[in-house]
């Protein structure tokens, strides 16, 4: 895969020397509050790159990683669609960043990759996270009572969100 050119970020395959970097991210409280994670992030990381059922690429913004978007597919014809779910640094919230790759990676996904319906899964209590995907053109399909279950040991619940290739906003 090439690299993908947003309005302000470049998405690229991510590598091996992007852990550190990566995992720092996922340390800090606010993604390890809605990612989780043990007590070796980078070896985490590390297996998540390594998952085949994913594409994982880094997010850069100013030649500097700022986070990491992931993909991936359901090819049996009668279901094909793609999912996405992404993570971005704290200290960059607030810029459209985030937008800025969700679109530039949808629009790939469905440009090139021809998919026709694209389907995203924030926690429901995440009001940025579904702003940030409204703005690209997602919508609320419906709430999915205790879906995942939180660092408190809590089922929390999550909110389904599709688009469609047609309401894409480009």
């Amino acid at each position: 895969m090439t690299v993908l050119r947003g309005a302000s970020v470049f998405l690229r395959p991510a590598v091996r020397e992007d852990v550190p970097a990566l995992a720092a991210i996922r340390a800090t409280p606010e993604v390890r509050a809605r990612w989780r994670g043990g007590d070796d992030l980078e070896a985490e990381v590390s297996a998540d790159l390594e998952d085949s059922g994913s594409r994982h690429l880094t997010i850069e913004y100013q030649q500097r990683i700022v986070g990491m978007i992931q993909w991936h597919a359901e090819e049996e014809p009668d279901y094909r669609h793609a999912g996405i779910d992404l993570f971005l640094d704290p200290a960059v919230h607030g810029r459209g960043l985030g937008t800025d790759a969700v679109r530039t990676l949808a629009r790939h996904l469905v440009d090139d990759h021809g998919y026709h319906r694209l389907v995203i899964d924030p926690a429901a209590d995440n009001a940025v996270a579904i702003r940030c995907y409204t703005k690209v053109g997602f919508r609320p399909v419906g709430v999915m009572r205790q879906y995942e279950r939180g660092a408190d040991g809590t089922w929390h619940d999550g909110l389904l969100m599709d688009l469609l290739a047609a309401e894409l906003v480009r």
